[in-house]
């Protein structure tokens, strides 16, 4: 998603919309899966994640330069411009970023010695997938979701108050 301006509330908020949205289809993608026995590489489907982690160029979501703004009472311009191709445009300068990761962990072995995929001792390996810990996590990205758009509107009458003064 990308937002041009010069909010960089707007383009902060979203990339957490962005980034939460790519959390929700994970979860999507795993709770589909979660019964999967047997994927193209021949073993159980294994359940995906994602690592979020914030940007060592990037701090508190803005540049180096703006967090050293100084207000200025005898200049008209207080503010910079922020062109839409700076720090907040997404990608590795974005302020966030996140890596989609796959959990190694084993699933459980089911004993039913007639699924085509047992093993010779009659056990099928199941994927990782927790039904209950995935829900979990789609109503937390959910509400994350839910805050960033909040954000985002509130940035928005911020800047629609502001042209009214």
């Amino acid at each position: 998603m990308e937002i041009n301006g010069s909010n960089p509330g707007f383009k902060i908020s979203a990339r957490g919309l962005s980034v939460q949205r790519t959390r929700m289809n994970l979860i999507a993608e795993n709770i589909a899966n979660a019964e999967t026995t047997r994927t193209e590489n021949g073993e159980p489907f294994k359940r995906k994640f994602i690592t979020i982690s914030q940007n060592e160029k990037v701090s508190n979501g803005l540049s180096q330069a703006q967090s050293t703004l100084k207000m200025q009472t005898t200049n008209g311009d207080h503010i910079p411009f922020v062109s839409p191709s700076s720090s907040m445009s997404g990608g590795s300068n974005s302020g966030l970023d996140y890596q989609v990761n796959e959990d190694t962990s084993q699933g459980e072995l089911i004993f039913m010695p007639n699924h085509p995929d047992a093993n010779e001792d009659g056990y099928v390996q199941s994927s990782n997938i927790n039904v209950i810990q995935e829900m979990v996590e789609m109503i937390a990205a959910s509400r994350s979701y839910e805050a960033n758009l909040t954000a985002l509107d509130t940035s928005k009458q911020i800047a629609k108050d502001s042209l009214e003064i």
